[in-house]
């Protein structure tokens, strides 16, 4: 948690949150079926608690590097071919 006198974070550190929260989703559904999984309430709501903390972190990311990871991505897909 942050007081009002910590400095901002940095935006980095919101995108390697966003792969923590992917991770714990990862490790939350491992081994169920869908059905298993929604059945299963506990995990099911730890998911989506990553998944709303992912939007939250996502909002701190500049909207310009969602893009620029798609044009890294799609010249990378190029090279390869």
């Amino acid at each position: 948690m942050s007081n009002a006198t910590s400095k901002p974070r940095k935006w980095h550190f919101y995108s390697q949150d966003v792969m923590g929260f992917c991770e714990k989703i990862l490790s939350y559904t491992a081994g169920f079926s869908q059905e298993e999984f929604v059945a299963t309430t506990l995990a099911y709501d730890a998911a989506l608690r990553n998944l709303e903390l992912i939007g939250e972190a996502a909002t701190r990311i500049p909207s310009l590097l969602p893009k620029l990871h798609n044009l890294l991505k799609h010249a990378t897909k190029e090279d390869s071919v």
